[in-house]
């Protein structure tokens, strides 16, 4: 199956690509979708007619008789009308979906406390699906990750904070690699009736029910090379090594909770860590129609921070994704997120950000960020650990210019400029508003 596979990525035959969202359904309409599982081979729906032209191909979420296109990442949900990117085909009774993303990035961040770095990022996905006759759906995946590649100490990030790099120091201006496995995972969903359904999640690492997707799912983040400084605030759950999800769906409202493990992953990004399932979340989302998505999530969890392994943490977040086509290959996607988050002792501190990405068509990419947090984490405290409360904020704008040099293969060049901004107090720190850049290089197989 493999070599079958590689072979027709090379020549671009015998694959499909998900539908965009224009074949999205209303969630409030409540007549059943057809049948696509009863009594047939599902993999015979996935093959083109012409074995030299692909089609597009209408298919059902993983966990529920909704579109696609509505999957985000872990259980967490988008609005019908984005894109699903995916090459897919089929082999027996499975199905299976495979897509990557490769960026060169070279990082130049200014300032006192900035510092520059080539790097390379991305992930890469497949799944395979497996439909019953019953209505239900066992769905595998499993991503990697390039990023360990880019050393323990990631890549300068001004404002960024989070996780450690060594396991002894805490890593401030900069974004830490994310772990080689970034998600291997199951879910099984069931009908229950015409309008409701069930599901369970598993991964080690997977993703538990809170905050928007991760922000390299995102549509409106997905274009730009550059993690959010709001990263810890919103998605930072996405890599979590243990988590137990079960869920309730009624045509566009979703009930979630899960069990996870609290603990961040350690300076060790090559491993698997025991899945000790210390925490637990809630999530509620709401397509109230198919260019929206809403949610709103809260999570106790224990121990979060391996440096400040006495330290539990409550977070809440609340988000709202608009995302709309524009003619045949189009779209404009906005996301604007809040989290809160209180440790034992501390205040609360909140983060905000707007995010917004424009593709008039499947060439360009303008992309643009703003984001404001309060932070106690980039200067240290008397005796090292937290010091004192700081509002930071940071504005980026960007673009992406892509070229199709093969059939599913994509090559872009782009750039973005950040402008960071901290107060007075901060000045002899960082010096007067420093400003960053990243131009990169990217490759998607989609």
């Amino acid at each position: 199956m493999a070599v079958r596979y590689l072979a027709a990525l090379m020549c671009g035959t015998c694959l499909t690509v998900a539908a965009p969202a224009a074949l999205a359904q209303d969630p409030h309409d409540h007549h059943p979708a057809p049948d696509t599982h009863e009594g047939h081979d599902m993999s015979a729906d996935m093959q083109p007619a012409d074995p030299h032209a692909g089609h597009a191909m209408q298919m059902t979420s993983v966990l529920g008789a909704w579109p696609m296109t509505r999957d985000a990442s872990g259980t967490s949900w988008q609005p019908d009308t984005s894109e699903h990117g995916g090459i897919h085909w089929g082999e027996g009774n499975w199905s299976f979906m495979a897509h990557a993303t490769f960026d060169l990035v070279h990082s130049d961040q200014g300032g006192s406390r900035g510092d520059d770095k080539t790097f390379l990022a991305g992930m890469i996905m497949v799944s395979a699906r497996r439909d019953f006759a019953d209505g239900s759906t066992l769905n595998l995946r499993g991503m990697i990750s390039p990023d360990p590649l880019m050393g323990k100490d990631g890549y300068p990030l001004l404002l960024a904070a989070g996780e450690t790099a060594d396991g002894a120091t805490p890593l401030v201006d900069r974004q830490h690699p994310h772990d080689l496995f970034m998600e291997l995972s199951a879910s099984y969903a069931r009908p229950v009736t015409d309008r409701d359904s069930v599901f369970v999640y598993l991964g080690l690492p997977g993703e538990p029910a809170f905050g928007p997707p991760a922000f390299m799912h995102r549509m409106s983040a997905m274009a730009s090379p550059e993690a959010p400084i709001t990263h810890h605030w919103l998605d930072s759950t996405h890599i979590t090594f243990g988590v137990a999800t079960v869920g309730w769906v009624r045509d566009g409202f979703k009930l979630e909770t899960s069990a996870f493990r609290g603990r961040e992953p350690d300076q060790d990004r090559y491993d698997i860590e025991s899945p000790d399932l210390d925490s637990w979340s809630a999530r509620a989302s709401w397509n109230p129609s198919p260019e929206w998505s809403l949610q709103v999530s809260w999570a106790d969890v224990t121990a979060p921070e391996q440096l400040e392994p006495d330290e539990d943490e409550t977070r809440m977040s609340a988000s709202a994704i608009h995302t709309h086509r524009i003619g045949d290959a189009g779209w404009w996607s906005t996301t604007l997120a809040w989290g809160a988050k209180t440790n034992d002792h501390d205040e609360t501190k909140n983060a905000w950000a707007l995010e917004s990405a424009l593709s008039p068509d499947d060439r360009w990419t303008l992309f643009g960020r703003y984001e404001r947090i309060e932070t106690d984490e980039l200067v240290p405290g008397h005796g090292g650990g937290h010091g004192d409360l700081y509002t930071v904020s940071k504005v980026s704008v960007g673009a992406v210019r892509e070229w199709e040099v093969r059939p599913n293969v994509r090559f872009g060049v782009g750039a973005l400029y950040s402008m960071n901004s901290v107060p007075a107090a901060l000045d002899t720190e960082y010096g007067p508003d420093p400003d960053g850049s990243m131009v990169f290089v990217r490759l998607r197989l989609n």
